[in-house]
């Protein structure tokens, strides 16, 4: 048991968030990573990441490195990217994706060859602002699906923090990707927990993992025995656990006011797979240029965790891994707050770590009936909102009714769609609302 700025917690505590149990589907969880050839082409998006997006370093016909910057940005937020392979740059494209966003896109033929560039290197990390300069050039940016910099979450008064949450849940049906990080690299997770540890003075983290991934419970707590300020928190498997308000209850017993972040009430929170990156990035030098994805689906034949280049096109990796022709559905991510793709000639990008493809047996959209009132959404919403109000708020346009509602809070774990026997578009709704809202509140802070 520990106890930090006044809170009491332990593996025993529980002040568990409504929430759902949801069939796991992690039939890859115990495959270990493979790793996909160079694809034919790189396609590199200059906005992964929240924040401003980059401006390419690199023109047409320019040769490329391994670890090169590609994208960069002088903006207060925002994260480099680098090339993941050694090649040519043969266009700076303009790219579209299924929700109607563009992009600007760097395309790199690789050579085949995998040259490093002579940047790479071990940075020289001494103290808290070297380590944030460090991860400034390290790529890295929340891996758990966010996206948001490394670096600029840590920038900030570490001075009330008493816990730095490591986020292992990986509560999303299908996906076992923080599962095999954590199987297949504990020594890099654990060495960019302990730097971070280290470096920030943060006197404690949590690695806070669901109770149905006992070997890497088990693995980790053998592993961090020998440091008193690393434990493994059990966590029960229940969706959606590694929502960041929600593992922060369940775990602290705290909350975070509206408007307000982890930091707030004395915690940080990253994803597992980005603290090993942290620990890689730290002792190699090498940004961040590989993602490994669960792909899974009735549509693929070789379900596998594949190791892929950032920027490999989707296409490229859903024919490595035997997909059918013409699969009914494809979606990045996961099945409960994964995004359908259309078109499929788009890459894949930091922040994604899953690949779903589905056939004609698998998943079709519902049909919708009048709401009955059972109250569902309600009962089993993470953070007590009531979904079906915000639903007809937005359908009514009622910009105060959403604000009343606090759609904000919203984390879109898709739940409420999920539980409700109309199948009315619960998350989808509230999606949109929260856009009018923050909308709306941007037009009101421009009128003052």
């Amino acid at each position: 048991m520990g106890r930090f700025g006044g809170g009491v917690f332990s593996s025993s505590h529980r002040v568990e968030l409504r929430g759902i149990h949801i069939p796991h589907e992690k039939l890859t969880a115990e495959q270990e990573t493979t790793h996909m050839p160079l694809p034919s082409q790189i396609i590199l998006p200059m906005q992964q990441h929240v924040g401003a997006p980059c401006e390419p370093q690199v023109k047409r016909r320019q040769q490329v490195e391994v670890g090169q910057l590609v994208g960069h940005s002088d903006a207060r937020l925002t994260a480099d990217i680098f090339s993941p392979v050694s090649g040519i740059v043969r266009e700076i494209k303009q790219i579209h994706y299924s929700n109607g966003v563009s992009d600007v896109a760097v395309v790199i033929e690789p050579d085949g060859e995998q040259t490093v560039h002579p940047s790479v290197a071990p940075p020289e990390v001494t103290d808290f602002a070297s380590l944030v300069e460090a991860l400034k050039h390290s790529g890295i940016v929340g891996l758990g699906g966010a996206g948001f910099p490394a670096w600029a979450k840590m920038n900030t008064d570490l001075s009330n923090i008493d816990t730095w949450l490591v986020n292992g849940a990986e509560c999303e049906p299908y996906l076992s990707t923080d599962y095999r990080e954590m199987m297949e690299h504990p020594d890099t997770v654990l060495s960019g927990i302990k730097a971070c540890l280290d470096l920030t003075g943060v006197p404690r983290s949590l690695i806070c993992i669901e109770d149905n991934k006992p070997k890497a419970i088990e693995l980790l707590r053998q592993m961090a025995s020998d440091d008193p300020r690393i434990d493994v928190y059990e966590l029960p498997a229940r969706y959606p656990q590694g929502a960041s308000r929600v593992i922060l209850r369940n775990v602290t017993g705290r909350s975070v006011p509206r408007g307000g972040h982890l930091t707030d009430v004395g915690a940080l929170l990253y994803n597992v797979t980005t603290m090993s990156e942290i620990g890689r990035f730290l002792q190699t030098g090498m940004p961040l240029t590989k993602r490994r994805l669960t792909v899974m689906g009735d549509a693929i034949a070789r379900p596998q965790n594949l190791e892929v280049y950032i920027g490999t096109p989707i296409e490229e990796i859903l024919e490595y891994c035997g997909c059918a022709p013409g699969p009914r559905k494809v979606i990045i991510g996961g099945p409960m707050m994964g995004a359908t793709q259309v078109e499929l000639d788009v890459p894949i990008v930091r922040q994604n770590c899953g690949l779903l493809a589905f056939g004609v047996n698998g998943p079709v959209v519902p049909r919708q009936t009048a709401c009955i009132k059972c109250s569902r959404c309600i009962d089993n919403c993470p953070i007590r909102l009531s979904p079906i109000e915000i639903h007809k708020a937005y359908l009514a346009r009622d910009v105060a009714a959403l604000d009343r509602l606090m759609a904000d809070l919203c984390v879109e774990c898709g739940t409420c769609s999920y539980v409700c026997p109309s199948k009315q578009p619960l998350v989808q709704s509230t999606h949109l609302g929260r856009a009018m809202l923050r909308a709306e509140q941007r037009r009101a802070k421009g009128r003052r």
